[in-house]
């Protein structure tokens, strides 16, 4: 019985390995940076930064274990395909950074070490570009108006009336009744008129409303009397 075992590391020099590793290392951590500069949103996770890190390392080990081996490669398919994630990507944008630090990992990794820092550096450019100028924003701010009326009367053409003079467009959502019947509260979607607002559109509707709460909610902020 043959007891031999046969270490196939010899197929790549220490050098390549060190030169691998460490440059997947440097270009995530430039990503991992990038990603941090140009987040916008509350949801920022260090995690998943340091996911970033580790992720572009172990993309360049996977393809120097696979080298130009047909046979290797779908054995690690075969063993990666057993992995589950559950956790949700909260924006689009977290995908393409995992695809980036794949990209980078797989070029480090197969030794193409000028393509993995010339398209490292051209994309995380190409996103601080994208941050920098507010590319392919759409500048349309809506806002959604809750107005309580007396049910009594008919209050809705007198606030539309309100709207058209305080909005460029409005868009009745629901109407609901509340207070067991006493009143009405009407929901609008509205695209408040430039430079005007919320509290100017607060105080007419409350002239209007026989002085019922109306409640203005922005992108961010809540505007409630």
């Amino acid at each position: 019985m043959n007891l031999d075992f046969q270490d196939l590391s010899g197929t790549f020099s220490v050098l390549d390995v060190a030169l691998a590793m460490s440059l997947s290392f440097v270009l995530s951590v430039i990503i991992g940076f990038v990603y941090r500069a140009t987040h916008r949103n509350v949801s920022y996770s260090q995690s998943y930064v340091q996911t970033l890190v580790i992720l572009g390392m172990l993309i360049s080990l996977i393809m120097l274990v696979v080298g130009s081996n047909i046979a290797r490669a779908f054995a690690l398919v075969g063993a990666l395909s057993v992995v589950r994630f559950r956790n949700a990507i909260k924006e689009t944008r977290d995908v393409g950074f995992i695809f980036l630090v794949m990209g980078v990992g797989m070029a480090a990794g197969t030794r193409f070490y000028v393509l993995a820092v010339v398209a490292c550096l051209a994309i995380c450019l190409v996103v601080v570009l994208m941050h920098r100028f507010n590319w392919f924003a759409l500048n349309v701010q809506r806002q959604v108006v809750k107005v309580q009326v007396p049910s009594d009367e008919d209050y809705s053409h007198t606030v539309q009336d309100v709207l058209i003079r305080y909005t460029d467009e409005f868009e009745l959502v629901s109407m609901e009744s509340i207070r067991g019947g006493a009143l009405v509260e009407l929901m609008y979607t509205v695209r408040i008129k430039k430079g005007g607002e919320p509290g100017e559109l607060i105080a007419a509707l409350r002239a209007r409303n026989a002085g019922q709460p109306v409640t203005v909610l922005t992108g961010y902020d809540q505007t409630d009397l």
